[in-house]
């Protein structure tokens, strides 16, 4: 569904996006997963045509995007970080004058309105104006605006960036009811727990590179252990040596890590020695990341 070879973008001596590679495949929730700045959001902007690529090609739904982009993005549904709502217009105004961007019938605009709005439970908001809204039935808002023009891939550019958990989990649920449609579905996000909840397979991307891709479960499966003791202290060589027993730990900033096969785990000579925060959990994506690059996402 979507494609790319060699696909790279500069702005000035910033290398956004360094050669990747794409072969996303229909019907799948394909992720972008790392730290802001890594390229995430400039390789959706060249997907939708918003920004031209220095070199490399680029199809969506068998359409050369740089030949092609007026076409290309009729294929597409666009969820950006902001929600760059109309703030004059109610909650069906938003949806049915943005549907006219796409020249569709105001009939038809109206219908599938009142069908997006009952889907993301907003029905009873339909007349409300956008500052009445939360930041949640904003977000929920901008995601089936990006459905109107009936898409063949939809694009969430950070779709939960800033909401409360529980908005959070709102909307994962409709992504996943999308999918369950057969809707191909790109989401760039620096969440570890959105990536492994939402993606069939995901890239994970610093520095414009992609550094592996995989499923959640595979690239996680990747790991030396399946889990891991994890510690936060203002002297890491300290928490290094009282862990000692837990085999040989690595440092990133003030955490220190052991990946560790299971079994008995004795913490108490890590919190003997004044470690305040450790704490032992399952490996994730995260530490996926870090071995690639001796960084956490947050950096």
């Amino acid at each position: 569904m979507v494609t790319a070879c060699g696909l790279s973008k500069a702005f000035g001596d910033v290398h956004a996006v360094r050669g990747i590679d794409l072969d996303i495949r229909p019907g799948e929730v394909y992720g972008f997963l790392g730290p802001n700045g890594a390229g995430k959001s400039t390789i959706m902007k060249m997907i939708y045509a918003m920004v031209r690529p220095d070199a490399g090609t680029l199809d969506v739904a068998g359409i050369d995007v740089i030949a092609e982009p007026r076409r290309a993005k009729a294929r597409l549904g666009v969820v950006p970080q902001d929600n760059n709502l109309d703030p004059d217009l109610t909650v069906r105004q938003n949806l049915t004058v943005y549907a006219r961007y796409y020249g569709i019938p105001k009939k038809i605009a109206h219908r599938r309105a009142d069908e997006l709005l009952e889907f993301m439970q907003l029905t009873e908001k339909r007349d409300v104006v956008i500052y009445d809204l939360s930041g949640g039935m904003q977000r929920r808002l901008v995601l089936i605006r990006g459905l109107i023009n009936e898409p063949q891939v939809l694009i969430l550019d950070e779709p939960t960036t800033g909401l409360d958990p529980q908005a959070r989990q709102h909307v994962w649920q409709r992504i996943r009811s999308l999918k369950r449609r057969g809707l191909t579905i790109l989401i760039t996000t620096h969440y570890m727990d959105e990536a492994a909840h939402l993606c069939d397979r995901l890239s994970i991307m610093d520095r414009g590179r992609i550094l592996v891709t995989g499923t959640p479960r595979d690239l996680i499966d990747s790991l030396p252990a399946a889990e891991v003791v994890e510690a936060h202290t203002d002297n890491p060589e300290q928490a290094l040596r009282a862990g000692s027993h837990l085999g040989e730990g690595e440092q990133y900033g003030d955490g220190v890590y052991w990946f560790v096969a299971g079994g008995a785990i004795d913490l108490d000579p890590i919190v003997k020695a004044g470690v305040a925060q450790v704490a032992r959990r399952p490996a994730n994506l995260e530490d996926v990341f870090l071995q690639l690059t001796g960084r956490d996402l947050g950096e």
